[in-house]
């Protein structure tokens, strides 16, 4: 049985990997926390250069919108994928996928609902 830390860092290499593979680079940093029946990951830093001049664009909101609804549509996509992995990880089935990006700090975030909170044993102190 794993510690939730290692839960967390194989979701994080997951998702690194899921990035670099479908959306062109990884994240600059990545971070995932499991909190009870939710899987938040934090990813900072994502957005490519393409990606951060079309954000830009004049019209401002237009650019963002269009930035917005191609990386939701590629989340939603590779929804099966990200859910499968995050199964695997975890031995909990997914109820539900959330996600949003900032197409000002660059910030992404992925919220997984959980059927029920994993187990996971106590890591040793030191």
């Amino acid at each position: 049985m794993k510690t939730q830390g290692e839960i967390e860092a194989a979701i994080s290499d997951g998702i690194n990997r899921f990035e670099q593979e479908h959306m062109g680079r990884g994240p600059e940093v990545i971070h995932s926390y499991l909190i009870g029946d939710f899987l938040v990951i934090r990813l900072q830093d994502v957005l490519t250069a393409a990606e951060k001049q079309l954000a830009q664009s004049l019209p401002v909101q237009k650019g963002r919108d269009l930035l917005k609804q191609v990386r939701t549509q590629l989340i939603e996509t590779a929804r099966p994928v990200l859910e499968a992995m995050v199964q695997e990880i975890t031995g909990i089935k997914i109820l539900s996928l959330h996600h949003d990006i900032s197409t000002v700090s660059g910030e992404e975030i992925i919220i997984f609902t959980l059927a029920e909170a994993p187990d996971f044993r106590l890591s040793k102190r030191k």
